[in-house]
């Protein structure tokens, strides 16, 4: 039987951050990511947040499925309404990432790589994706559009023990990985205490009060991905080259074979 949530518990052990009480719990759901998209435009709160035991409609980026069977992985969704850009939502989703990547390595002692800008990888395999779906209060003159709201939506694989044959030998899990089962529910608190803090971090640094190294350097620090990768990439007409870190918005850099810088906006990336 799946382990199960108890949320007093997690909203105790959350106490302080933006997500304290502000949970809800569904055995199955078709996405999180849809009802936290529903609720967000009913006017639910920043800091509200989903998680699911099994999704049957669960979503990547680009139109793809996760897969989300019943109690082997972590599906939640949280609600955010920062103060901030539509320009700057990339650096959401990698805010996420380094969340993602602390949670799992406080709690198993694995340590997962990043893929940009929104996997998790333990060796060459995926163990974990994030889906950011925004909206935005339309500019005005010189005033850029701001974020209205913003629903982050993580998928970790935590106590699968097989996949799908066409996912057997792209996708892993912590309990592959490491030979035993995991408690979601820790995964869950640390990941939601990690996001805080992340934000926390990203919200002072925009603002211009930081004293943390900023959020891009600390991305590249967390991910052989960024600089001297060899990728190819499917946007464009797709292209090859090797990685040459991030430019001042968050977009991957890439020194093309056909000599030409290029900036990856939207396309997958993947090990050459």
């Amino acid at each position: 039987m799946p382990d199960s949530f108890d949320l007093s518990s997690v909203s105790a052990a959350l106490t302080g951050t933006a997500f304290a009480h502000n949970l809800q719990h569904f055995p199955s759901v078709g996405s999180t990511n849809v009802l936290a998209l529903e609720a967000a435009q009913s006017g639910a709160a920043h800091g509200s947040v989903w998680v699911a035991d099994e999704q049957t409609a669960g979503r990547g980026r680009s139109d793809h499925r996760w897969h989300s069977p019943a109690g082997d992985g972590l599906y939640v969704s949280v609600l955010l309404r920062p103060q901030m850009a539509l320009v700057d939502a990339l650096w959401l989703s990698l805010a996420t990432a380094l969340a993602m990547q602390a949670a799992i390595a406080t709690v198993t002692s694995l340590a997962p790589d990043i893929r940009w800008p929104n996997d998790l990888l333990i060796g060459t395999r995926k163990c974990g994706g994030i889906l950011v779906e925004t909206s935005a209060v339309a500019s005005q003159s010189d005033t850029p559009a701001m974020l209205r709201y913003v629903v982050v939506g993580v998928g970790i694989n935590m106590n699968h023990q097989s996949f799908p044959g066409e996912l057997e030998g792209l996708a892993t899990s912590l309990r592959r990985e490491t030979g035993k089962p995991w408690p979601r529910e820790q995964i869950l608190i640390e990941f939601l205490r990690a996001l805080d803090k992340e934000i926390a971090l990203l919200t002072a640094e925009l603002h211009g009060t930081s004293t943390q190294a900023g959020l891009l350097e600390r991305f590249a620090a967390a991910s052989s991905w960024i600089r001297g990768k060899r990728v190819s990439v499917d946007e464009a007409g797709g292209y090859t080259g090797v990685t040459d870190g991030l430019d001042a918005r968050g977009f991957l850099r890439v020194a093309g074979d056909d000599g030409m810088l290029h900036t990856v906006l939207s396309g997958g990336v993947r090990a050459q």
